[in-house]
This record gives structure tokens, sequence and C-alpha cells, in this order.
């Protein structure tokens, strides 16, 4: 796996991980899980889409990472915007809007579709 896809993600959860531990530190449950199990649901499905059995099945699966890199991105916010924590945030809301940048590309380019200009 050495597509930018694949490193800028798993990347993304281990940095989420380490917020994740602040955010624990903090007793700050619900959210915090909310925001581990999306953003570390974009590496997985983008792992899973490497090995997908059709085309079919490999749109489904980067779709899904597209839609759980979103969530990610809103859980982001609301810590960031709650001040939940005391943390810097802005190269982690920068790689999760990198990484949904690179799904679009590849969802709209597996699926026949032109980019946007």
């Amino acid at each position: 796996m050495k597509g930018p896809i694949y490193q800028k993600s798993h990347l993304f959860s281990l940095e989420v991980i380490e917020l994740y531990k602040v955010l624990q530190n903090q007793r700050e449950v619900i959210i915090s899980k909310q925001l581990l199990t999306a953003a570390t649901s974009v590496g997985a499905n983008t792992r899973e889409a490497s090995a997908a059995n059709s085309r079919k099945d490999f749109i489904n699966k980067m779709v899904i990472a597209s839609k759980e890199a979103r969530e990610s991105h809103y859980w982001l916010e609301l810590v960031k915007e709650g001040n939940l924590v005391n943390y810097n945030f802005d190269s982690l809301i920068s790689l999760n809007e990198e990484i949904i940048k690179i799904l679009n590309s590849i969802n709209l380019t597996s699926q026949g579709k032109p980019k946007p200009k």
C-alpha cells in the first residue's frame, strides 16, 4: 500500500489516536469514541478497497471511506469549536481535508465522472 490515500489515512488514524488519548484524559468519552471510530474507518475502508473483488466493491469501499472522512471532519470541528481540549487542530484538520479531496477524486474517477474544475 504505497498510494497517497493509504499513507495519509494511516497517518490520520495515528494522529486521531493521539487526540483520542487527550480527550479520554479529559473524560470526554462520547465524542472521542465517535471521532476515533470514524477516523480509523477511513483507513480501514481504503485498505479493504485495495483488495476489492470488483470495481463496484472498490467504489463502495471508497465511498464509505469518503463518508467516514467527512464524519471525522464534523467531530473534529465539534471538539475544536467546543473547546473540549487544548490541542493544535490545524494540521489534523488540514490532513483530513486533504484526504477528503483525494477520496473525492478517486470516487469521481472510478465512477467515470469528470472532476470539477
